[in-house]
């Protein structure tokens, strides 16, 4: 069961509070650059919160000055590169990378309940993949983007070549990945990286304020909400309505549809509840 305050690894931190699941990367002094127990421990706090009827949304972010700097290349010079200085692939070594990034990038992304991307300085590289798998990303004025790999000669991973394809075009994608240049917050804002700049002192309590509105809301509603953005750039139009149709019918049986009706006719704001029930019963 998840406790509301859990360390889980030293390197990662979990906490849960009025519906709101944080997590945070924890080696300010690397810039939270990724090691095996961060992204491990990034692992079970996801899978933890995602499980958990008390978590209505997720918020990621990192301690101190940045959210994520990607890979650990102080560690990848100790060990002689990041192929461990061997010179043929290692297929474990692939295999475990690619669960890895599905247990935490794809996770991030195919999460049903939101998830918020607090970035109050660095996302660079494989930390760019963990904010830009999130639903959505608001930043300090601090916030730089940067996708870093060719910096150190390596093709990329974690998702950023598919995500910012996505989010920002293949013209741009192609830039960002090829020549790796620094994205500062108003210009990360402008592409779709952010989808607000705020203060650096005023980045907690504007994380907070979302993510209160959004652990405050249907539940079940929000999650066949993503369930459609998902499948729309992959159907046409009549195969996403088609698809829609009985998700929208089910969340019509819900107890915080008939409430929600209820206090618009009664002129009040609705009160949703983070289960996922029907009126006359268990979803």
């Amino acid at each position: 069961m998840f406790i509301n305050n859990t360390s889980v690894e030293d390197d990662v931190h979990g906490q849960v509070e009025d519906g709101i699941g944080t997590i945070t990367l924890n080696r300010p002094d690397r810039r939270n650059a990724l090691s095996d127990a961060m992204i491990s421990g990034l692992e079970s706090l996801l899978d933890t919160m995602l499980d958990s009827d008390e978590v209505g949304v997720i918020v990621l972010t990192g301690a101190g000055k940045a959210f994520c700097s990607g890979g650990d290349v102080q560690d990848f010079d100790a060990k002689g590169g990041e192929g461990g200085g061997a010179t043929e692939i290692d297929q474990e070594a692939v295999e475990a990378q690619r669960q890895a990034q599905l247990r935490t990038v794809a996770k991030i992304h195919r999460s049903r309940k939101p998830v918020i991307a607090a970035i109050p300085g660095a996302a660079a590289g494989a930390g760019l993949g963990l904010a830009l798998a999130a639903d959505f990303r608001i930043g300090s004025e601090r916030a730089v983007f940067a996708t870093a790999f060719v910096a150190v000669g390596l093709s990329g991973d974690f998702g950023v070549a598919w995500l910012l394809n996505d989010i920002v075009g293949p013209v741009k994608a192609r830039e960002l990945m090829l020549l790796n240049p620094r994205v500062r917050a108003e210009e990360a804002r402008e592409l779709g990286l952010l989808n607000e700049v705020v203060a650096e002192d005023q980045l907690e309590a504007r994380v907070r304020e979302l993510a209160g509105q959004l652990a405050a809301g249907p539940a079940l509603a929000y999650e066949y909400m993503l369930d459609n953005l998902d499948r729309a750039p992959r159907v046409s139009l009549e195969e996403s309505m088609d698809a829609e149709v009985p998700l929208h019918k089910k969340t019509g049986l819900t107890e915080d549809h008939i409430g929600a009706v209820r206090a618009f006719v009664e002129k009040r704001q609705p009160v949703f509840g983070r289960h996922r029930t029907h009126a006359g019963g268990t979803a």
